[in-house]
């Protein structure tokens, strides 16, 4: 069978899941690509047929999908339209982060036939704490451009939509995680909490004359959290810790200084790669 189409759908507030998604489509061959971001809004009411492919891609944030993304996704629909679904994490782990996306997919008539992990730079990572820096990296994108060829491959072979058959993403393999590093951030982490050491809620702006007021913060937050004229403060209620305002911000004004960035970089030095399920 073949499609004839591709529609790509991505929440990428520091475009990690955006560069992993298009990738994956550029591998597939496939020339008419519908590209569908949420990451600024929600996607319009949409029925994708079954003779298109969808590509779906989002960040985890704290072991599941970021609910912002979640949220966003909710009127997307299909019509047993063969779907790829890719979760993007910061090197620590996704958890059932996977699992949550194809429990969105499969209600919403989305056939699920590949799934995939990635591994993004850590929205908490810093010069100082480095967590993931600069993934995806080309490996990481030439793996998944193969892996776009190779769900091409399964699609064609298919006679018909009955026998392109759907995987269980619960199958996925893991990535190995080293026991002692793991074993020392949990311990860690509890220590941390029995502390009480208060913990930043927000991205701040720590030296105010650093900020030139450009809007960049403004316009690259998903949530919202950020008002123009008013680049100073972040909103608590709506903030997401994506750290996308961070990272935009050319004069290095925004900062988001937590004690779990030092965790992170510390126990999960070892770069995991990335994993699929076909």
């Amino acid at each position: 069978m073949t499609v004839n189409e591709a529609y790509l759908i991505y929440f990428s507030p520091t475009h990690t899941s955006k560069q992993v998604a298009e990738a994956i489509v550029h591998g597939t061959g496939i020339k008419n690509i519908l590209p569908i971001n949420v990451t600024q809004q929600i996607a319009d009411e949409i029925v994708i047929p079954a003779s298109a492919l969808a590509v779906v891609v989002v960040p985890v944030y704290g072991g599941h999908v970021a609910p912002l993304a979640m949220e966003r996704l909710r009127y997307i629909r299909g019509v047993d339209t063969p779907t790829v679904l890719v979760v993007v994490y910061g090197n620590r782990a996704y958890e059932k982060a996977l699992m949550e996306l194809d429990a969105f997919a499969i209600p919403h008539g989305l056939k699920v036939i590949a799934g995939a992990t990635f591994i993004g730079e850590h929205s908490y990572s810093t010069d100082k704490h480095p967590i993931a820096v600069g993934r995806p990296d080309e490996s990481d994108l030439a793996f998944a451009t193969e892996f776009g060829k190779k769900i091409m491959g399964k699609i064609q072979i298919a006679d018909s939509m009955d026998t392109l058959y759907p995987v269980d993403v619960r199958a996925i393999k893991r990535p190995i995680q080293p026991f002692f590093p793991l074993f020392r951030f949990l311990r860690r982490v509890i220590k941390l909490r029995k502390s009480g050491t208060p913990l930043p809620r927000t991205p701040w702006v720590e030296d105010e004359n650093l900020c030139t007021h450009c809007g960049l913060c403004v316009v690259r937050c998903p949530a919202g959290a950020i008002t123009k004229g008013d680049e100073l403060h972040t909103d608590e209620a709506k903030c997401i810790k994506c750290c996308a305002c961070v990272k935009v911000c050319v004069k290095k004004a925004r900062v988001y200084d937590t004690p779990f960035a030092a965790l992170l970089s510390d126990c999960f030095k070892k770069q995991k790669l990335p994993q699929t399920i076909l």
